[in-house]
C-alpha cells in the first residue's frame, strides 16, 4: 500500500492584506512630516521591498515623493535564525551625501540589520538616517538599535508573508503570518 502524501500546512494569518495596507497608510502620514522630496528612501533587500513599495506609494498619497535606492544586506541567508553577522552584498548607489536618509525594513529583531544599514547611510555621508519597519517583534535584550517608526508590534513568532520568508518561500503572501 502506498504512503499518502505529507500535507504542508499553510501559516496561520495573523494580519489580513487590508490590515497591512491601513498600517502603512498610517505610518506614511506620520513619516511624510519628517521627510521631503530629496530623502532618499533606501529598502533593505530583499524581504524590505515589499514594504517599501506600498509605503513609497502612500507617502507620494500624502504628497511627498522620496529618491529611491535599494541596500542589500544578509544576515539570515536561508535560516529561521541570524548568523549574528551583517554581509553587505550590495551597497547604495543613489548619493546621499548631505541627504536625508529613510531606511525601510520588514521586520526587526534584534536590530543587527538596522544598525548596518544605517552606518553604511552615514558613511555615505548622510546628513540623518531615520528608519521605519513594517513589523517589530519582541526580543528577549536589548536591541542593536530601534526604528524610528514601526507599523505593527508584532508577536514573537515566525513570521511570513509580506516580503519575510522561510528559505525564500511565502514572501509574496499579502498577508502576515505565522510558520510556529
Amino acid at each position: 500500500m502506498a504512503e499518502a502524501p505529507e500535507i504542508l500546512l499553510g501559516p496561520e494569518i495573523l494580519l489580513e492584506a487590508g490590515e497591512v495596507a491601513r498600517r502603512v497608510e498610517a505610518l506614511a502620514a506620520l513619516i511624510a512630516p519628517r521627510i521631503d522630496d530629496e530623502t532618499v528612501a533606501v529598502c533593505l533587500l530583499t524581504g524590505g521591498l515589499w514594504f517599501a513599495a506600498d509605503l513609497t506609494r502612500a507617502l507620494s498619497r500624502q504628497g511627498v515623493n522620496p529618491l529611491f535606492d535599494a541596500l542589500w544586506l544578509t544576515s539570515y541567508g536561508d535560516e529561521r535564525a541570524s548568523g549574528g553577522r551583517v554581509i553587505v552584498r550590495s551597497g547604495l548607489q543613489r548619493p546621499a551625501e548631505g541627504r536625508r536618509v529613510l531606511i525601510l525594513d520588514e521586520v526587526l529583531d534584534s536590530g543587527l540589520t538596522l544598525r548596518a544599514a544605517v552606518r553604511v547611510a552615514m558613511e555615505a555621508g548622510a546628513s540623518e538616517v531615520i528608519s521605519a519597519v513594517f513589523a517589530r517583534k519582541p526580543w528577549p535584550q536589548p536591541r542593536e538599535m530601534e526604528p524610528d517608526f514601526v507599523a505593527w508590534e508584532a508577536p514573537a513568532r515566525f513570521l511570513v508573508g509580506y516580503g519575510m520568508d522561510a528559505a525564500g518561500r511565502f514572501r509574496g503572501m499579502p498577508e502576515v503570518g505565522a510558520l510556529d
